[in-house]
């Protein structure tokens, strides 16, 4: 029998001590090499709660719960997943108030419309397409051959770590997000690495989890939490022999030392790393509709002070009269916009240190450039300048993400060089082209677009990419560096499970000892299966 949560685990916690982690269902006082605080980015001050830096001896316990947790997860039926994702969606909206306003005094992103209005129900709804996903089971995809009597489907993998980034404190949270609820929706617990720069919102998140898990009557180490650990307690993590995967979205630095300790010992690791995200602006979109692309553009470029990781950074363009008038448009918008607050004094420095990086390659800066002096985490709104032929030159360094307010724009010689940029491009997230809707530029988007498409997860045309729908048919993902495997998206169910699978076949597996998606009787009459070949909601036979 599998142990379950204790209800008297559950309440808030002190912020005047350092706070606990979650393990096995209960909050515990981690066995710390030390801790760690966080500053509001609006006011440089110090928050009051310390946040410890767990050692091996935390991440032992969390491993054998989450082993636990997995070998019950194993004999319950999805339905058993989809109530607990459900009741935890519930969960979240209900404490909306106390969520939103740690998040925003951590992030220093806008209560209202952002996390209030536009993340938070993201989130929730993440968490509900995830259920009933896991309710269908046609995820699974199924297979059956009934004449060699051979029969497949995906299962669940093992215990997953989550690491969150900074950028996202709820929608990509490692107790919350996207991987977190395709991990749980595919079968199996996860180990939630709270991101650096907002781990009271993590926290405040991970009780309503527990909460969640009482509720429904979940194995004690289906969800657990620590905040920070040593490098070398992280490489050793993720590359332990009870995990089954681990999703990242973070720095490329920190993803690839992780990613290559989870090679070595064989381990599946997905990670969104860094992107440019391109924009190609064809001569016959700015003749036809100048003033859109602009406010297309400079609204996308400075929305959530560029911190998204689909910002579009990288602006392609011929060198022309009208190409020179946009980039100067520009320009002057982001000289006059408000420089927004950075989510912290870390993202600043990196910001800075890309735009030294774009300067020093040989770009111009045309407007900011230079953190904002006083207490809050800002920069000024930057632009810079570089020619095709730059680029081409050095496209290493001119393609050095600067996350946040700033972004490059290239000045090609004409729509050749272009081309040629375009295929020096490393992989990213997205890539766009704003052509004519009269047809002029159809011979040149087309010619583009079969490079452009080789080179990012999501092409757009005419549309800024800052937006990622949750749909079944969204990709965020890409080739490397945007993530570390072109094949897979971390946002979109069910697509985003099979991260978090592996694919079982079962040859001449008697009936009765056969999963039940795979006996012959649909298990639950709707669930999309392939028998000899056609995809059906029937039974065998």
């Amino acid at each position: 029998m599998s142990t379950t949560v204790s209800k008297s685990s559950v309440g808030m916690l002190s912020t005047k001590q350092t706070s606990p982690v979650l393990i096995a269902g209960t909050w515990q006082a981690s066995d710390a090499s030390g801790g760690f605080q966080v500053s509001n980015p609006n006011t440089g001050e110090p928050i009051e709660e310390v946040f410890p830096i767990s050692k091996w001896s935390d991440c032992e316990r969390v491993l054998s719960a989450a082993t636990e947790a997995f070998h019950a997860l194993q004999r319950m039926p999805a339905t058993r997943r989809a109530d607990f994702l459900e009741a935890l969606a519930k969960r979240f909206e209900s404490a909306k108030d106390a969520l939103v306003a740690k998040a925003n005094e951590e992030t220093g992103l806008a209560i209202a419309p952002r996390l209030s209005d536009v993340e938070l129900p993201r989130t929730t709804n993440q968490l509900r397409q995830a259920a009933a996903a896991a309710r269908s089971g046609s995820w699974a995809m199924a297979t059956i051959d009934t004449k060699l009597n051979i029969r497949s489907v995906y299962e669940s993998l093992g215990p997953i770590c989550v690491f969150g980034p900074n950028n996202f404190p709820f929608a990509f949270s490692g107790v919350a997000g996207g991987d977190f609820a395709a991990a749980i929706a595919a079968g199996n617990p996860v180990i939630g690495k709270a991101s650096s720069s907002h781990p009271g919102t993590t926290r405040l998140l991970a009780e309503q989890v527990l909460a969640a898990m009482q509720e429904t009557n979940m194995p004690m180490g289906l969800v657990q939490l620590l905040y920070r650990t040593s490098h070398d307690d992280g490489l050793r993590m993720v590359s332990d022999h009870r995990v089954g995967a681990t999703g990242y979205t973070g720095s490329r630095v920190g993803g690839l030392r992780l990613k290559a300790a989870a090679d070595a010992a064989g381990k599946p690791f997905y990670a969104e790393l860094s992107s440019v995200n391109p924009v190609v602006i064809l001569p016959g979109a700015l003749a036809e509709r100048y003033f859109k692309v602009v406010e297309d553009y400079a609204g996308s470029g400075l929305m959530g002070v560029g911190q998204f990781c689909t910002s579009p950074g990288l602006v392609l363009l011929v060198d022309s009269d009208v190409g020179r008038a946009f980039v100067a448009e520009i320009a002057g918008r982001y000289e006059k916009a408000p420089a927004g607050t950075l989510l912290s004094k870390a993202v600043q420095s990196s910001l800075t240190s890309g735009i030294e990086t774009l300067r020093s390659a040989g770009a111009k800066v045309l407007v900011g450039g230079q953190a904002i002096d006083g207490p809050r985490c800002a920069v000024a709104n930057t632009l810079l300048q570089a020619t095709g032929e730059q680029f081409l030159i050095d496209p290493t360094r001119f393609q050095t993400e600067a996350f946040g307010n700033a972004a490059l724009m290239v000045l090609c010689r004409d729509l050749n060089q272009l081309h040629e940029v375009l295929k020096s491009l490393e992989g990213n997230l997205t890539g766009c082209i704003y052509s004519a809707t009269d047809g002029r530029d159809d011979a040149d988007y087309e010619a583009l677009a079969l490079t452009l498409s080789t080179k990012v997860g999501r092409l757009l045309n005419d549309k800024m990419p800052t937006g990622v729908a949750v749909s079944p048919a969204m990709n965020h993902g890409g080739p490397y560096p945007a993530t570390s495997h072109p094949g897979f998206t971390a946002v979109g169910i069910p697509a985003s499970m099979l991260r978090f699978a592996k694919l079982t076949c079962f040859d001449a597996v008697r009936s009765s000892r056969l999963p039940a998606l795979l006996q012959d009787a649909n298990p639950t009459g709707t669930t999309w299966r392939s028998i000899d070949g056609q995809w059906t909601q029937g039974n065998v036979g």
